[in-house]
């Protein structure tokens, strides 16, 4: 009887060991039932609204940093409230004053901040762009003008120009320069400018002296047609140059912002990047404000984050402005929280959301994230 029951528990052993080496083994459930459940005080999670990463819906938030952080709170079992503020430079107040414990939205990740907060790892790959009004610029000022002349065939036809000056210039002089008549000295200097004054007039159509000796007469006559062929060109390159240059405006990109009026969100990475390439800066409390500002004219162009942008140019902006010029100034975007937030005490957070964050990635859900609010959008 004592062998039997000897052996009875010996295979209950054996199940129990099995059982529970079938349960450690067997994958985990993406359906949020089988996550951790939330425990614990409410976490306060400051954010701002900003297309497509956070938009208002009723009470709460979607967009794809919110959906975003929602996953990453069911995989990790916390709690959270929103915390609403006007812009980036509130987030980072709210988080570093302990009035909120996380901060999300499109928090560029730079080495000013981290001195002072924790990120978690990039949660979005992006840059600065630049924001235009659609309209025709035709206005026209020094610095148009030049860049007129700086551009396309222009330079190439200026240097035509000069030789059509000093190759007759010269080729008349030499002829007129011993000719009783001539109406050149026979000096060089004054000469050759006197020649090539008569050139200049050639080349425009208008000859206030003609030459007397036969070479000068058939130079005069050369370079009359010549001249023709030339203004004919290049009256229609330049007509062609002040169009384009007016359909496209006087901004094109980044470049382009030294002097220009040029808004942005207060406390932005933008911010910093339009004050070291002198611009004519104005910073707002939300980068709706600088929209309504540049479709109003207020500003000449915005500087802020591309997926921003191109966002609005699609929707509330579409035929009222345009994104111009290259991304810029690539960053990363990540989830902020306070200085020392790894510490036992507090709950290791940020490295339960870069666990969870790096999962998110590896089985797919990031991927359907990004196209279901980037590349639906293109």
């Amino acid at each position: 009887m004592s062998g039997n029951l000897a052996k009875l528990v010996v295979w209950l052993l054996m199940l129990a060991v099995v059982r529970c080496a079938l349960a450690q083994d067997a994958p985990q459930s993406l359906n949020p039932s089988s996550q951790p459940a939330p425990t614990g005080e409410a976490l306060v999670v400051a954010t701002r609204v900003l297309p497509p990463f956070m938009i208002r819906e009723g009470d709460g938030f979607t967009g794809f940093s919110a959906q975003l952080w929602q996953e990453l709170a069911v995989r990790t079992g916390v709690n959270f409230t929103w915390k609403e503020t006007a812009n980036v430079k509130e987030i980072l107040a709210a988080v570093q004053a302990g009035q909120a414990q996380v901060g999300i939205a499109a928090i560029s990740i730079t080495s000013e901040r981290e001195q002072n907060f924790d990120f978690s790892q990039p949660m979005f790959e992006s840059g600065l762009q630049v924001m235009v009004p659609t309209e025709v610029d035709d206005t026209f000022s020094p610095l148009t003008v030049l860049r007129y002349f700086s551009s396309g065939a222009m330079p190439y036809l200026l240097g035509i120009l000069a030789l059509l000056i000093l190759i007759p210039g010269h080729i008349v002089w030499w002829a007129e320069r011993h000719h009783k008549d001539s109406p050149f000295s026979h000096h060089y200097i004054p000469g050759i400018f006197h020649a090539m004054g008569w050139a200049l007039s050639a080349a425009a159509g208008q000859q206030n002296d003609s030459p007397r000796s036969r070479l000068g007469r058939i130079t005069s006559i050369a370079a009359v047609f010549v001249s023709l062929l030339f203004l004919t060109y290049w009256q229609a390159e330049l007509t062609s140059s002040f169009t384009v240059q007016q359909l496209q405006g006087g901004i094109q990109g980044p470049d382009d912002l030294p002097g220009k009026r040029v808004g942005t969100t207060a406390g932005s990475t933008s911010a910093t990047w339009a004050k070291e390439h002198q611009a004519r800066l104005t910073e707002y409390q939300t980068i709706a404000q600088a929209f309504e500002a540049l479709e109003q004219k207020q500003l000449d162009a915005i500087v802020f984050d591309s997926p921003v942008l191109l966002y609005h140019a699609a929707s509330a902006g579409r035929g009222k402005v345009r994104v111009v010029g290259p991304v810029f100034r690539k960053e990363n975007y990540g989830i902020l929280f306070p200085r020392g937030s790894d510490a036992p005490r507090k709950i290791n957070l940020r490295k339960r959301v870069n666990e969870a964050l790096l999962k998110m990635r590896e089985d797919g859900t990031y991927d359907r994230l990004y196209q279901q609010w980037f590349v639906a959008a293109e």
